[in-house]
């Protein structure tokens, strides 16, 4: 059975460009990422939304001192997506209107509000367009000028659109006792958290279909029964005639899913299907073993906007904005070559779980356990909105 750890060593690089080295998270400041809304409150209604600045803190933490200082439930307090702890992050959070009084006494180190206003309805997990980021890379003095060449190539040929080391906690213990939920062999009996830990094994075997379509050199192209989806859409297909709809392919306007299996989304056939069935041979599973999940689609691939790459003393600073429910770290992991976030990723995993049953967006990294079992009671469901964790 293949290893359930996460390493970048297993799962292959689109480019082959030099790669620049460096290091990233030095300070916070070198990580930035700024929530891009779906939309921006009306200015009227009964809830009450907050435009915050965070360093050093996760959303949830946030969220739980709103609730706590405002006299609020924690479930109260809602958010788009969840952001690093080790990065300047801005996004909005919206809670009921009621706490607007008590707001001017809210005090957080490292936690600033930037603007305030009102709407109609609660934000919901997964309402936002994507992220921009800003990051710096050090100690990478004069490689400015690969990171373009790489970047380049990522533009007009997509990014692969792997899980992060984050989804799977460390050494790979969330697969593992997400593994063991599926063979009934858990002890566990939280039913957030069993979905949340299979939610982890669908994340597995997406990479490791993925990762074999790049192998073969199938990463832009379409194969026959390939469930193909429209980027400017949304819409997804059925691939009948794969040499008729590759040409697409090769221009980005469509691009093939994998399935994070589930009672509700039918496996691929034909010989997408056949790949689809090596991935989870794998570790001898079958979709059928899937059946407590809603299941979804992911794109194998994603597109960067407005990237840009700008030399430094020491290195270079790269901007990019991504599509929610995807992870900067394969971005990163292309340009400079380095296991992006395998250290970090221990310290900020612990604490990135939401104060209330809704869902993690992990668009920008952190949301895991950091030892297969839950920081706390309040889990990421993973039944609702949000392209960035399976369902």
């Amino acid at each position: 059975m293949t290893s359930l750890s996460f390493t970048w060593d297993d799962l292959r690089p689109l480019t082959g460009t030099p790669r620049t080295g460096g290091v990233l998270r030095s300070l916070p400041e070198d990580f930035r990422v700024d929530e891009q809304p779906l939309y921006l409150p009306s200015g009227e209604g009964e809830h009450l939304y907050l435009h915050i600045r965070k360093t050093g803190h996760t959303t949830a933490h946030v969220m739980r001192e709103l609730a706590a200082q405002l006299g609020l439930r924690p479930q109260d307090v809602a958010a788009a997506g969840l952001k690093d702890r080790h990065a300047v992050t801005t996004q909005w959070l919206s809670l009921p209107g009621k706490a607007e009084r008590r707001l001017p006494g809210f005090a957080l180190e490292d936690v600033e509000i930037l603007d305030t206003s009102r709407h109609g309805n609660r934000l919901g997990m997964g309402h936002l367009k994507g992220n921009r980021f800003t990051v710096r890379v050090r100690e990478a003095a004069g490689t400015a000028h690969l990171a373009q060449a790489t970047l380049e190539q990522l533009t007009r040929l997509g990014i692969p659109n792997y899980f992060g080391p984050q989804r799977f906690g460390l050494g790979g213990l969330n697969a593992e006792e997400g593994l063991r939920v599926l063979r009934g062999e858990s002890r566990l009996r939280d039913p957030a958290v069993r979905r949340f830990l299979v939610s982890s094994v669908q994340s597995l075997i997406f990479n490791r279909f993925l990762a074999l379509r790049l192998e073969r050199g199938l990463f832009a192209a379409l194969l026959t029964g390939d469930m193909a989806k429209k980027h400017d859409t949304g819409g997804v297909f059925e691939v009948q005639d794969a040499g008729a709809e590759s040409p697409r392919a090769e221009r980005g306007e469509v691009s093939a899913t994998g399935t994070l299996f589930g009672r509700k989304v039918k496996p691929l056939t034909q010989d997408a299907g056949l790949l689809e069935q090596e991935a989870l041979a794998a570790w001898n599973l079958t979709p059928a073993a899937f059946s407590s999940r809603k299941g979804d689609r992911r794109t194998v691939r994603m597109f960067a906007q407005d990237a840009t790459v700008t030399p430094g003393d020491d290195g270079y600073t790269v901007t990019f904005s991504l599509p929610r429910g995807s992870f900067a770290t394969s971005l990163l992991r292309e340009l400079t070559g380095t296991d992006v976030d395998g250290p970090v990723a221990a310290d900020i995993q612990a604490d990135e779980t939401l104060p209330s049953s809704g869902e993690a967006d992990f668009s920008s990294g952190p949301g895991t356990f950091s030892s297969g079992i839950p920081s706390s009671s309040g889990i990421p469901s993973s039944d609702t909105l949000s392209p960035g964790t399976p369902k």
